[in-house]
């Protein structure tokens, strides 16, 4: 005769069930759990593998030539007719009309102010990104300082005017941005070398070098570290960095530096700038004989004079 289940036996068979539909619930709830965290992870991966991706292309050939005509070309034709005019009025006479030469000035950087301000750069190549914005604050400092200074300039001598404008803190600071840009473009530049040769040895340019670091960078850590210099030292020039920069190597090679005694490359530089020793076309004149086998982006100021 068969045994009839008590109470107690079908309870136990319910808890047991329960139980069992528990464990079940919690083992593919954990593996849910770890589906996503897997998924996460790896997603996480793969971006990085993106954004690695990204940042290596963030500096390359077609940047730079991007940036050299939308950017830098426009403000390069200000500066280049900046010092012609301002050369105009330190050595001109009586019928120089410094008002209306400012005014031209004026004109022509709110042109380019115009111009930059509907240009764009990837927002994956921060440093030309920045460069863009200090030259529209510099073109927009260079227009508004100008502007001031035209009711007042036929009252001064030619080099009065000149050296008012040049103590200018408003154009000081014009100045300094420009240079600011300059320096950010370059330093693209030594990222771009960096993704031809990854061993590549920068030299941080807000050190002094002396001559055997300067021989040991290569042409691009060298352009950089000038540009870093002329900034410090709010140089604005019209010649290009890599112009400074063959000069420096021909004194250097010259024995000059050892017979007055010049230990580093600042006091080089000083040297040279306050001799005007430096012109624009230095460096694409002696290119081939100084920099045959150095790694250039084929941009534009590294072969043509102007």
């Amino acid at each position: 005769m068969d045994k009839r289940l008590t109470r107690t036996d079908y309870l136990f068979a319910l808890m047991f069930i329960f139980m069992l539909v528990c464990i079940l619930g919690a083992f593919f709830y954990g593996l849910k759990i770890g589906q996503e965290k897997s998924d996460q992870k790896y997603e996480k991966v793969l971006n990085a593998d993106k954004a690695v991706v990204q940042e290596l292309g963030a500096y390359d050939q077609q940047v730079l030539v991007s940036y050299y005509h939308t950017i830098f070309l426009p403000f390069r034709e200000f500066q280049n007719k900046w010092f012609e005019l301002m050369g105009q009025i330190e050595n001109g006479n009586s019928t120089v009309d410094a008002a209306a030469v400012l005014k031209e000035l004026q004109k022509l950087a709110d042109e380019k102010y115009t111009e930059l301000q509907g240009k764009n750069m990837p927002a994956s190549s921060p440093l030309l990104v920045q460069s863009h914005q200090s030259y529209l604050k510099s073109l927009k400092l260079f227009a508004d300082t100008l502007k001031n200074f035209q009711a007042k300039a036929n009252s001064m001598s030619g080099p009065q005017l000149l050296d008012t404008i040049n103590k200018d803190a408003y154009m000081l600071e014009a100045k300094t941005q420009a240079l600011t840009s300059q320096k950010n473009y370059y330093e693209a530049i030594v990222a771009w070398n960096g993704t031809i040769d990854p061993d590549i040895e920068n030299f941080d340019p807000n050190n002094n070098a002396n001559l055997d670091q300067w021989r040991a960078m290569n042409l691009n850590v060298k352009n950089l570290y000038i540009t870093a210099k002329l900034l410090k030292n709010k140089a604005f020039t019209p010649f290009y960095p890599q112009d400074l920069t063959i000069r420096i190597d021909e004194f250097i090679a010259s024995g000059q530096v050892q017979k007055m005694n010049i230990a580093d490359v600042n006091k080089t530089m000083e040297l040279l700038l306050s001799t005007n020793a430096v012109r624009t076309g230095d460096f694409v004149k002696g290119k081939a004989k100084w920099y045959g086998n150095e790694p250039l982006p084929q941009l534009p100021f590294f072969s043509d004079v102007n």
